[in-house]
């Protein structure tokens, strides 16, 4: 991932800053815990100086036999674990929690950037295309088949606004586990105001709480970063990051100014995330053939044999919501 030197060293700033909240975080309870069990601040207190002879040991003779001292460590680390348990705690309240288990809050996992390493970088060079707090209210809990109409029907396919609206939103859980593993991808279209965003945004969420790395993108920013990183050449941090992010949401396609050079990258982008199975949602008022007459065949061609085709119909919900008085 090519970050500039400035994002980079924002990124190994924020791993600072978490992992000094859990060190105090685990201060705090340890502190706690000293208050509630005194017990366990001297088994503490024997494993320190249990540790200092072992350490002593070993400087005086480099095989020392240290089975006593293991012996010694385990009977602590079992009485510990037996106290906190008895008190209504979890045995590991005590250890140093992390953010990611897997890199220790460090990024790096064998000498390679951490799944982590690819969110955090993403959150700090375009939060400002963050979701922020609209995930807390539009999300799967939130969503309701109540706006889709049992009458309206599909000219295509003959099934009901409510039949469509059912089969998208087991098509959207369905993507939420496949992200990052096997490329699964949505393109999901309709009529204005059928749900597609509330729809993408249901995903995002989900996928951002298992851990996912998340660009989420109206389709005119998702073209300005791409030709703003076309434009500055050697600084490619945002194409980059559109290609390795687990999750990318492009929301609104087709609102952008088309030119040849959106109409390139779209396949590009389109293109390069299939081929490394990285999952990708279009959400978007065009139709398939639409979608093939304002961008190219080629485009269409691609979406049409690696997406899941997902469509809306029905009455604008924004309308029904403000007939409602505003009330889901």
């Amino acid at each position: 991932m090519a970050l500039g030197n400035s994002q980079y060293d924002a990124v190994m700033r924020r791993y600072d800053e978490i992992r000094e909240r859990h060190r105090h975080e685990q201060s705090d309870r340890i502190e706690e815990i000293s208050r509630v069990i005194p017990e366990i601040k001297q088994l503490n207190d024997e494993a320190a100086d249990a540790s200092l002879a072992a350490a002593r040991a070993r400087i005086t003779n480099k095989s020392a036999n240290l089975d006593q001292y293991h012996a010694e460590m385990s009977r602590i680390t079992e009485r510990r674990a037996s106290l906190l348990r008895t008190h209504g705690y979890p045995a590991d309240y005590l250890d140093m929690h992390y953010d990611c288990p897997v890199c220790h809050d460090t990024g790096l996992v064998d000498g390679k950037h951490c799944a982590c390493f690819r969110k955090i970088a993403a959150e700090i060079v375009y939060g400002k295309y963050s979701l922020g707090k609209i995930l807390e209210t539009e999300n799967f809990e939130h969503f309701s088949f109540a706006y889709y109409s049992d009458t309206i029907r599909d000219d295509s396919t003959g099934r009901t606004a409510r039949e469509l609206a059912e089969r998208a939103y087991q098509a959207a859980k369905a993507l939420v586990p496949a992200i990052g593993t096997d490329g699964s991808s949505l393109y999901i279209f309709g009529t204005a105001g059928t749900g597609k965003t509330f729809l993408t945004h249901c995903i995002a969420k989900e996928a951002i709480d298992a851990g996912n790395s998340v660009l989420y993108f109206s389709a005119g920013d998702f073209f300005n970063v791409l030709a703003d990183s076309a434009f500055r050449h050697g600084e490619n941090s945002g194409a980059r990051l559109i290609s390795d992010c687990d999750l990318l949401v492009i929301d609104d396609l087709g609102t952008e100014v088309n030119n040849s050079f959106v109409s390139s990258s779209l396949f590009r982008v389109v293109n390069e995330r299939i081929t490394r199975a990285k999952s990708t949602i279009i959400s978007t008022n065009l139709s398939l053939t639409d979608l093939s007459e304002k961008y190219s065949v080629r485009v269409s061609s691609r979406i049409t044999s690696n997406y899941k085709i997902i469509k809306l119909i029905g009455t604008d919900i924004r309308i029904l919501k403000k007939l409602n008085g505003g009330m889901a």
